[in-house]
């Protein structure tokens, strides 16, 4: 256990007691205790707003909270404990604590920050699952880069976790597929023929007419439209969905289960509808069967089945996340474009009428993405004219910068894009200047190896007091609480974020301390935390799926 850990578990352990005692009210639930590093030395090492986050709930002045806490806390490893403004808790370390948490640390060395394996906690990531009917756009790489980086850290904070893509490969936007492709195949041959209504207007549904047609010439001109809509449904799904993982794989995403909705028809569909009549959920009205929504919570009722027989793309949905819940995970999290809000009640309403826990589902919306070239918003593709591909921004940003950019904002709030700063090799460049800081300590590792300095277990890191030094080591001492803090938030930007942090951190020490031309002992224990922070940026980066390049 960290000195994170243990400040945390003090404070819990100071409301049980003033519960216990009658000073605060017994809670069915309290507010999380979070720490920061206070922005100034004399607030001490850690501090905490808990005493303010608690006031309605314990109905008392934050001060006298903090008052109350501060008698119960265990000063074993504490110079002192203070309140300042309408509030906070400062806390002050012992000065041998943090070197003694720092040797740990170095001993985990690239493992520092991941949990210890949670085995209860089997959690579910369903995210991106866009139609397979062209390329990505880059709201699809906003999602994408966001799920993959949720997966990563709910892993890093010790849940086993299972990412997967939903293919919509039935109903009526497949058809429309197969009938897009079906109309440009007979334009190139030649053929007269009227573009479908809802059709997609894409190059590459053009682009998939002409390897038809290179392939097998005109041989489908002898089968019947229903006989070539058919194969080509199969051909443009298979393709589509193929280029769709391999740009996926080219951004670092990777899927663990990829589910068909085709596997839900007929039988899985008309089971849960025959639960759902059976748990009088469902009623019928004009030929068509109807959810009854509104009685949990839905501002009206919702169509599963039309009143020709064909199932609804709720009816689907229902039976797919019936399926989530039978597999048996403690949570499941889907990752929804913003304009999916209505649907969430929906979804929801018919996991209780199917008496599951309609808590077990969380729904997380991502808002939308806006390009910025040279200060102009950016609508449409150079290349075909159409919405922006995720392939077309990794061809000009890079994968790296791409996925940082995509994460260091919260997913619930509007990101604007500027690729000039995205591609720029400056310390305005967040990415860049993160990457950097890893390729600068590997530098001087190098440097270090040929002046045939080595730093081991046995170094003295109570050397190590300059403020740039115990700033350094306090950030990284403060990394397995980010890891739970952002986990238990679904926040990676928040990895994003100290990340930088991290490397600005960094920076200032490397600036200030010379670690070659030292005292040998000074050079080494230098050393050793410049490897640690190294560590530390390296998992960060890891869990957001960027690289972590030793050369720049």
């Amino acid at each position: 256990m960290n000195i994170h850990e243990l400040v945390i578990k003090e404070i819990q352990a100071a409301v049980q007691k003033n519960s216990t005692m009658s000073v605060f009210p017994e809670v069915r639930e309290m507010p999380p205790v979070i720490l920061e590093i206070p922005p100034q030395k004399e607030y001490g090492d850690l501090a905490t707003n808990f005493a303010m986050q608690s006031a309605k709930v314990f109905h008392m002045a934050p001060k006298k909270i903090a008052e109350e806490l501060i008698k119960q806390i265990d000063m074993t490893y504490l110079e002192k404990v203070e309140i300042a403004g309408p509030g906070f808790i400062n806390f002050y370390l012992k000065s041998d604590i943090i070197y003694r948490e720092l040797k740990e640390a170095i001993k985990q060395g690239r493992n520092f920050g991941t949990m210890p394996y949670n085995g209860s906690n089997k959690i579910q990531v369903e995210y991106v699952s866009a139609n397979p009917t062209g390329p990505l756009h880059v709201g699809h790489g906003r999602g994408a880069a966001f799920g993959s980086s949720l997966v990563n850290l709910l892993r890093a904070a010790g849940n086993q976790v299972e990412s997967e893509y939903y293919i919509n490969d039935a109903g009526s936007q497949i058809d429309n597929l197969a009938a897009s492709v079906n109309a440009r195949y007979l334009e190139l041959l030649g053929h007269k023929t009227d573009f479908p209504e809802n059709g997609y207007h894409g190059q590459d549904i053009i682009e998939t007419a002409q390897r038809i047609i290179d392939k097998d010439s005109d041989k489908y001109l002898k089968m019947t439209d229903e006989e070539r809509l058919t194969a080509f449904k199969e051909v443009a799904l298979k393709e589509k969905l193929a280029v769709l993982k391999e740009d996926l794989a080219a951004f670092n995403v990777h899927f663990d289960v990829w589910f068909s909705e085709r596997t839900l028809h007929p039988a899985a569909v008309k089971a849960v509808c025959d639960i759902l009549i059976k748990n009088k959920a469902i009623y019928e009205k004009d030929g068509a069967l109807w959810l009854k929504s509104t009685e949990y919570g839905d501002d009206k009722d919702r169509v599963v089945i039309r009143e020709n027989g064909v199932p609804t793309y709720l009816a689907a949905d229902i039976a797919y996340h019936k399926n989530k819940y039978d597999r048996g995970f403690t949570k499941l999290i889907n990752i929804w474009g913003a304009d999916h809000h209505g649907y969430i009640c929906r979804v929801k309403a018919a996991m209780k009428a199917l008496g599951y826990s309609a808590d077990k589902l969380d729904v997380l919306l991502l808002q939308m993405v806006s390009l910025y070239r040279n200060g102009e918003l950016v609508k449409m593709s150079k290349r075909t004219g159409q919405s922006v591909t995720l392939a077309e921004l990794i061809e000009e940003v890079g994968v790296d910068a791409a996925r940082y950019f995509f994460i260091m904002r919260s997913l619930d709030s509007q990101l604007d894009f500027d690729l000039d700063l995205a591609k720029s090799e400056s310390s305005e460049n967040p990415v860049y200047y993160v990457q950097y800081a890893y390729a600068r300590i590997c530098s001087i590792f190098r440097q270090a190896a040929e002046a045939g300095i080595k730093s081991d277990e046995a170094v003295d890191l109570e050397l190590l007091t300059d403020d740039t030094e115990i700033a350094l080591i306090k950030r990284i001492l403060s990394y397995p609480d980010e890891i739970k803090t952002a986990a238990r938030d679904y926040a990676p930007h928040r990895i994003a974020n100290f990340s930088h942090e991290l490397a600005a951190d960094f920076h200032s020490f490397y600036n200030r301390c010379r670690i070659i031309g030292v005292t040998r002992p000074l050079a080494q224990s230098r050393l050793a935390l410049a490897g640690m922070a190294g560590n530390v940026i390296h998992h960060s980066l890891d869990i957001l799926g960027v690289s972590s390049p030793e050369k720049m």
